[in-house]
């Protein structure tokens, strides 16, 4: 037979999820106008040409937005963590290096075709203008978590 456990008391801290409360409309709104802003922004940046002015400028102003957010806000700072995974260090270090052992090779060899760049690989599958598009998006919100965190 089962038995349900007692109810927590009020000055006990509750263990497991807690239901998040609903947000009020005004904030709803304003995530709904950042959201939209920040896709018309992707948008844009996205239909400037390669290594152009434009995609200069479109790659400046978040990187400054975010920075300026940074040094007026900073984040709560993470305790260090008390000793490191050296497995786990081992294998992003090992994947860090063979990624950059094939740009520096591929850099030195011109790029043949037998022997592409990441950058040639890669540019073929963001030519899409969508594609692009949700790129930007992805890496301004991943900007955005970092200033965050």
């Amino acid at each position: 037979m089962a038995t349900n456990p007692a109810p927590a008391r009020s000055d006990q801290p509750s263990r497991g999820w807690q239901v998040a409360r609903p947000r009020r409309p005004a904030h709803l709104a304003l995530l709904v106008l950042l959201c939209a802003g920040l896709a018309v922004y992707a948008w844009v940046v996205a239909a400037a040409a390669p290594f152009s002015r434009g995609a200069l400028v479109g790659v400046v102003i978040p990187g400054a937005v975010v920075g300026l957010i940074a040094s007026f806000r900073p984040p709560e700072r993470i305790p260090p963590p008390a000793e490191l995974d050296m497995l786990g260090m081992s294998y992003w270090m090992i994947c860090l290096a063979a990624f950059f052992e094939w740009e520096a090779s591929a850099w030195r060899d011109n790029s043949w075709p037998w022997h592409p760049s990441f950058t040639n690989l890669i540019g073929p599958l963001l030519d899409p203008h969508l594609v692009k598009s949700a790129a930007v998006l992805v890496w301004l919100l991943a900007g955005w978590a970092l200033v965050r965190r």
